[in-house]
């Protein structure tokens, strides 16, 4: 948990519950915050099994995977290639197009290009969503609604990294898929009070209601579980995923991103899906530890 990204404060949230949930279940836990010296506090701690709470960054980008191969500690949630792949969202995007999974419209912008006098062409109207192309927690995230706004929200994505992604902003509903070792657990409606789910909308507790199951008819909502499970199975995920998706105005979907380590708060998602179809949050780890068994078996 913890480590080095701008979701580090997020990932000690989670950490924290994941660890007194675990620990009041009798299992033996450490808790790490994860620096350069990793690598040597794993092997001093002589951890038998990983279960990552580590958002953003090395922690969903493949890198902490690939270090927990190196050193034989099985870990919960997707491998290294599922894992860069999903933060990426340009190469999830072409991954899910390929797959005929339905994304909104996007354009990539580089960082060469954000710096010229014109403004990029869009094949899409606005209003549009610009987000760093490998950032989560909605952090750098803005909604551009004119063209006067568009440089000032492609300065704030750039502050992440070098490439933006532009999408179009997709009127509807806002639904969060939670999926369980390949399987689907449910969904949820977020009606932020904020203009979108941002970061204060998702960890500020009563900022945001939750509309548990999603209100949207049974086809629309039956529609959005099967393409959030296809994303998740395109990307080769393992474990637990979340998968958000727009449910545009006619009722068809949209996958935004997949999670690979959705957030575990007391404001998360994914245990609220959980609760919903009638996991506890203890039940929902030790749901997700057997799968890391299964997968060393």
């Amino acid at each position: 948990m913890g480590g080095m990204s701008a979701e580090r404060e997020i990932s000690f949230k989670s950490g924290k519950a994941v660890y007194q949930a675990l620990k009041s279940l009798g299992y033996h836990v450490v808790s790490i915050d994860v620096g350069r010296d990793i690598c040597r506090v794993l092997e001093k701690e002589r951890v038998d099994v990983a279960f990552l709470a580590l958002h953003g960054g090395l922690g969903e980008n493949g890198s902490i995977q690939g270090l927990l191969e190196i050193l034989g500690i099985p870990y919960t949630g997707s491998g290294v290639l599922s894992s860069a792949l999903a933060m990426d969202k340009e190469a999830s995007k072409k991954i899910f197009l390929f797959h005929n999974i339905p994304v909104p419209p996007f354009a990539l912008i580089p960082y060469h290009a954000s710096d010229m006098h014109q403004l990029p062409a869009m094949n899409f109207p606005l209003p549009w969503v610009v987000k760093p192309a490998a950032e989560g927690s909605s952090i750098g995230v803005s909604i551009v609604r004119n063209e006067e706004d568009v440089w000032l929200a492609f300065g704030k994505a750039l502050t992440y990294g070098s490439r933006i992604i532009v999408e179009q902003y997709i009127e509807g509903k806002e639904i969060h898929i939670g999926i369980l070792n390949d399987n689907v657990l449910g969904g949820v409606e977020v009606r932020p009070s904020r203009e979108f789910y941002n970061y204060e909308a998702k960890y500020t507790a009563g900022l945001t209601d939750y509309i548990l199951p999603p209100e949207i008819d049974r086809s629309s909502y039956e529609r959005s579980k099967e393409v959030a499970l296809a994303a998740h199975m395109a990307l080769g995920c393992q474990g637990a995923t979340r998968v958000d998706l727009r449910v545009d105005r006619k009722g068809n979907p949209y996958v935004l991103e997949v999670n690979t380590i959705p957030g575990m708060t007391e404001t998360s998602l994914l245990p609220k899906i959980a609760g919903l179809a009638g996991l506890s949050f203890s039940s929902l780890l030790e749901e997700i530890l057997r799968g890391v068994i299964e997968k060393e078996q």
